[in-house]
C-alpha cells in the first residue's frame, strides 16, 4: 500500500470529524485476470496521454515578491488587506498545479463516471475538458488552449472553476499556489512577479503588479455524459500529471451541504444566504449593471429562470445529472446537483422564451428543443447556439466576499 500524501488543506487542517475520516480514507483495489484463451486477440494498448504544443511563459523578474513580503515598501496600494491573506496550510506550490499538461482523446477516456463533474473550457474555437477529481488535488492548469496561453483554475473551497489568459502587459504569466487564502478563495501567484491574485478577483491584488486584470473566460462544470455528448473528439486531461495522486478521492467530504460553516472564517458576515448556499454568480460583462446571485436550488425547482444584468436579458436554467464533487468520498458518488446554463436568449433573429421539457428545454416561439449546453436539437432552430454568458457556481460566501454590492434573484 502506498500511503496517501497529505498535501491539501483539508487533509492538514479537517474542519470536522467528516472532513477527518475523509482524510484518513483510502481505497485499495484487488483484482485479478485470467489468462486469455489462446484463441483471443491480444489486447489493444491504451492510447498514450499526449503533450500538446504550448506557449513558453516569460522569465521571472528581479523584483520583490509578495510570496515573501506582502508589505514591501515598493509595492502599491494593495487592494485588499494582507492581514486577510492567510495561510491555508501547504506552502507555495505545495499543492503542485499543473506546467506540463498532457491529454487525451475525450473518446479514449476510460476513468470518468458519467455523472462526473468536469470543467469544460473553450478559446479559439477549441474546447478541452478538465476533469474536477484531477483539479481537486492541482488546483491550476497551465495550459495553451486556441494558440492562447490560459490558466485554468479550480478552487475546492468556493466550489470555483475559472479561466482566463495568462498575458498581461506584454508578459506571458504562469502560475502557482500560494498556499494562501483569501475569503476562502484560492490566492494564486504568479511566477514572473510573485504577485498575489485571488482567483475569484482575475486581479493581481498584492505585490509589484497589483491592479493588473486577467480577460476571464467561461469555464463551465458539466457532467462527464454532457461533455462526451457535446464534444467526442475534445482532448480531456489525463491523469498523467508528474504527481502521485488518489483521483476520484474527495478529501472535503460533505463540505458542500449546506449546514457546513466554511473550512475559515470569510471577511463577510452577509447573512442573506447561509454561508454554504451554492449559488450561481453572474457579473455584468460590461460593469454596468449589478451582480446578482440565484440561488442553485431554487433554479434546480424552477428548470428556467428569466433574468436581466445591466441592459442585457439571460435565461439561467438547470438540468439534473451531475454529481457533486465535494458530497462523498468518491468524486463520483456525490448527490445530483445538475448541470447550469447561462444564456443569452437569442436565435435565429428573435428573442425567445424557454420552459422546461422533457428532454431539455423549448422555446416558445418555434417549438424547438434544446439542450443543457444551449445547442438547439430538433425543431426549425435544430443547430442553432446560444450565446453563453459567463458565471460561476460557487458557495454564497464566496461570491458575495467579492461582489458585496450583489443582488439576491428571487
Amino acid at each position: 500500500m502506498i500511503p496517501l500524501m497529505a498535501t491539501t488543506r483539508t487533509l492538514l487542517r479537517p474542519a470536522t470529524p467528516a472532513l477527518a475520516a475523509a482524510a484518513c480514507f483510502a481505497v485499495l483495489v484487488a483484482g485479478c485476470t485470467s489468462p486469455a484463451p489462446p484463441d483471443a486477440s491480444p489486447e489493444q494498448e491504451p492510447p498514450e496521454p499526449v503533450a500538446l504544443p504550448q506557449v513558453e511563459a516569460d522569465p521571472p523578474e528581479d523584483v520583490p515578491s509578495a510570496l515573501q513580503d506582502m508589505r514591501h515598501e515598493d509595492f502599491p496600494e494593495p487592494l485588499v488587506d494582507p492581514s486577510e491573506i492567510i495561510s491555508g496550510g501547504p506552502p507555495p506550490d505545495g499543492i503542485p498545479p499543473i506546467d506540463e499538461p498532457t491529454f487525451l482523446q475525450a473518446g479514449d477516456v476510460d476513468f470518468l463516471d458519467d455523472a462526473e463533474a468536469i470543467l469544460a473550457f473553450t478559446i479559439g474555437g477549441e474546447t478541452r475538458g478538465y476533469p474536477v477529481q484531477i483539479m481537486t488535488w492541482h488546483e491550476i492548469v497551465n495550459d495553451t488552449v486556441g494558440g492562447v496561453p490560459v490558466a485554468v483554475t479550480y478552487c475546492p473551497l468556493c466550489n470555483s472553476g475559472l479561466a482566463f489568459e495568462r498575458e498581461v502587459d506584454g508578459r506571458v504569466l504562469s502560475f502557482g499556489t500560494s498556499g494562501r487564502l483569501w475569503a476562502n478563495n484560492l490566492v494564486m501567484y504568479d511566477r514572473q512577479t510573485e504577485s498575489l491574485w485571488p482567483q475569484m478577483s482575475f486581479t493581481a491584488s498584492v505585490g509589484v503588479l497589483t491592479g493588473a486584470e486577467l480577460t476571464p473566460h467561461l469555464a463551465s462544470l458539466l457532467s462527464w455524459s454532457e461533455f462526451r455528448q457535446a464534444h467526442p473528439d475534445a482532448w480531456v486531461l489525463s491523469r498523467d500529471t508528474g504527481h502521485n495522486r488518489d483521483y476520484g478521492r474527495n478529501p472535503y467530504v460533505a463540505y458542500d451541504r449546506p449546514d457546513r460553516d466554511p473550512l475559515f472564517d470569510p471577511p463577510t458576515d452577509d447573512a442573506r444566504l447561509p454561508a454554504q448556499t451554492r449559488v450561481i454568480g453572474i457579473e455584468d460583462d460590461d460593469g454596468d449593471g449589478t451582480p446578482v446571485a440565484v440561488v442553485r436550488d431554487q433554479l434546480a425547482d424552477a428548470a428556467v429562470l428569466e433574468l436581466a444584468i445591466g441592459d442585457t436579458d439571460l435565461v439561467a436554467w438547470h438540468r439534473p445529472g451531475q454529481a457533486s464533487a465535494l458530497d462523498d468520498a468518491r468524486v463520483s458518488g456525490g448527490r445530483d446537483i445538475g448541470t447550469v446554463g447561462v444564456f443569452i436568449p437569442e436565435a435565429g433573429g428573435q428573442q425567445l422564451t424557454f420552459t422546461p421539457a422533457d428532454d431539455g428545454f423549448r422555446d416558445q416561439q418555434t417549438g424547438t428543443t434544446w439542450d443543457v449546453l444551449g445547442q438547439a436539437t430538433d425543431g426549425p432552430l435544430a443547430g442553432e447556439q446560444l450565446t453563453p454568458y459567463r458565471h460561476v457556481d460557487t458557495f454564497w460566501h464566496a461570491w458575495v466576499a467579492f461582489q458585496p454590492d450583489t443582488t439576491v434573484a428571487p
